[in-house]
């Protein structure tokens, strides 16, 4: 038997302008919610905030899709965390480019309480002075402490999600039984009615209650008793413990790195059809799941299976294929069973890597290799509006199926905003299609992605790189300003002048003077751009010749003036 919950709810504007308040609980299949348990969660507004309500209903949806996209490895702590983490840093950026920064109590920010139920635990997590209570054994006990200081003569939050740049998110986990009751409420309900009476409504509800009922009459009372605020409440009752006793781990991954497996091998009921790569990070097979669909599943190496950090990067991947909506990523596959073992699983896909493509198409046609990349920039659009960088577009990462679809596949070097910088490796991707910026150590952005891009481009119609293999002999800035641009024109193909001067902006060695925006980049290599040639004589990888030509120009006008 699973754990089984009823759950009320109830939130109203009251006596303020809008409804700043919301209130939201999971509603998933019954696999997922004894993988991943299930997730009751309220947020409340700042009122000095005219879009605080866009943050607290983006803080509860967002925790709620991102907490069961995330790998069922993690333990309910950090997979909680991380999300909110991925969440705090969304909304910091809002304010950041609504010009909020100085003042995050007039912009996106919000207080933030959730329960996630798994097994017979309840997992807290806490930021601001919404509440959360227990009931049990006719007591109620407050479970948070709200985040407040006293300043000038009133209480003020000292933590919100939005509104400084280190979260300090409140854990906590407790022991369930049957017939215990949460409840989750705002300060505009807590504030306005006693204990006791919370205590003696509490009291009354038994097996036939309806909870919403129990939600508005306390929410009424508040009303009554002069709420000025949004009220806002969820009660959560446990019916049924589940007959397994879950344990919550201490560690971060509970589950056991898998043995190196053989064709034929069988695990959590997939059986394996071929090992597709065995490296010194991880091991990936080609997997035959009950349903006789095919997956492919990656584990950690042996020699990676004691590295932290690696471990995480490979967990990641698939909260991050889960969390990028596009026909060009890869997705991740779930299983309708508890995993054994600790690995990410993602579906096959049946192609070929760019790489086997251009191998076979020498002399591309451009309308092939510019449908290519359209759908390339497609894929990178939809992780960068995840707020993901990939940081590893390359040739082997792309697979073109049998439709000529892309899928963007290889999350491992891919970094998710807000989250530990640690995570992430130094170099993360490949020399030749990496951007010049993270050999110089610098944190890459979403022109570093766009690079790569047009790296990948320019590898299609040409077969090599833009600056070869000596890009990544150059550690500073000075040694990549020395480095040329070759031209795609004049080796022998035909390819249009506005293609070369477009992947010429888009491989600037300085992320400044690269496109800002993949759009742009996509419309000038299908559209010539008149202002191109221009605006690249005299700034980018041209700027060595011009000062060349004026120190010959120079020299030429001394040696004049020294004859006459």
């Amino acid at each position: 038997m699973s754990l089984n919950l009823t759950i009320g709810q109830y939130s109203v504007i009251g006596r303020a302008s809008k409804n700043q308040d919301f209130v939201d609980y999971s509603t998933v299949s019954n696999s997922l919610s004894q993988e991943k348990g299930i997730v009751v969660a309220i947020a409340d507004g700042i009122g000095s905030s005219l879009v605080s309500q866009i943050a607290s209903e983006t803080a509860v949806r967002s925790f709620i899709v991102d907490y069961y996209a995330t790998n069922s490895a993690w333990s309910v702590k950090h997979a909680g965390n991380q999300v909110l983490l991925a969440c705090h840093s969304w909304l910091l950026q809002q304010n950041r480019h609504h010009s909020y920064s100085a003042t995050p109590e007039k912009g996106f920010c919000c207080t933030f309480s959730a329960v996630i139920l798994r097994g017979n635990f309840a997992h807290l997590f806490h930021i601001g002075d919404t509440r959360i209570y227990r009931f049990e054994h006719q007591q109620l006990s407050l479970l948070t402490r709200d985040h407040r200081v006293w300043h000038e003569q009133k209480h003020i939050l000292s933590q919100a999600l939005g509104a400084q740049e280190k979260l300090n998110v409140d854990y906590d986990v407790v022991e369930i039984t049957e017939a215990s009751l949460f409840v989750l409420a705002t300060d505009g309900l807590f504030e306005f009615i006693p204990l006791s009476v919370m205590t003696e409504m509490l009291a009354n509800i038994n097996g036939n209650t309806d909870l919403n009922d129990t939600a508005k009459q306390m929410v009424d009372f508040a009303y009554s008793n002069g709420s000025d605020d949004n009220i806002s409440i969820q009660i959560v009752r446990v019916n049924k413990l589940p007959t397994h006793e879950y344990r919550p781990c201490i560690l971060d991954t509970q589950l056991p790195s898998p043995e190196p497996m053989e064709v034929g091998h069988q695990i959590d009921g997939m059986t394996v059809k071929q090992i597709l790569s065995r490296t010194t990070r991880s091991y990936v097979y080609l997997m035959q799941l009950s349903d006789g669909s095919n997956a492919v599943l990656k584990a950690p190496s042996r020699e990676f299976a004691a590295d932290d950090l690696a471990l995480e990067r490979l967990l990641q991947e698939e909260w991050i294929a889960n969390r990028v909506h596009s026909e060009f990523t890869l997705k991740a596959v779930h299983l309708n069973k508890q995993r054994s073992v600790l690995y990410s699983l993602f579906e096959y896909v049946d192609g070929q890597s760019l790489q086997e493509w251009r191998f076979k198409h020498p002399k591309p046609e451009l309308e092939s290799v510019l449908e290519i990349v359209t759908q390339i920039v497609k894929g990178v659009q939809a992780m960068h509006r995840s707020e993901i960088l990939h940081q590893d577009i390359r040739l082997t990462n792309i697979i073109l199926t049998k439709s000529g679809q892309i899928k963007i596949i290889d999350f491992g070097s891919a970094k998710l905003t807000g989250l530990d910088s640690d995570i992430s490796l130094q170099i993360p991707g490949t020399a030749l299609f990496m951007a010049p910026e993270y050999f110089l150590g610098q944190a890459g952005s979403h022109v570093s992605d766009l690079y790569s891009v047009a790296a990948v481009c320019y590898f299609l119609l040409t077969g090599q790189s833009p600056y070869g293999p000596a890009i990544a002999r150059c550690k500073n800035i000075q040694a990549q300003q020395r480095l040329n641009y070759q031209p795609i024109i004049g080796k022998g193909n035909d390819w249009p002048e506005w293609i070369d001067l477009a992947l010429q902006k888009a491989l600037n060695v300085d992320p400044i003077k690269r496109y800002q925006h993949l759009s742009e980049f996509i419309y000038d290599l299908h559209k010539p751009n008149p202002t191109l040639a221009r605006e690249l004589s005299f700034n980018g990888n041209n700027t060595n010749r011009f000062w060349q030509l004026l120190a010959v120009f120079e020299l030429l006008v001394i040696m004049w003036l020294s004859v006459f």
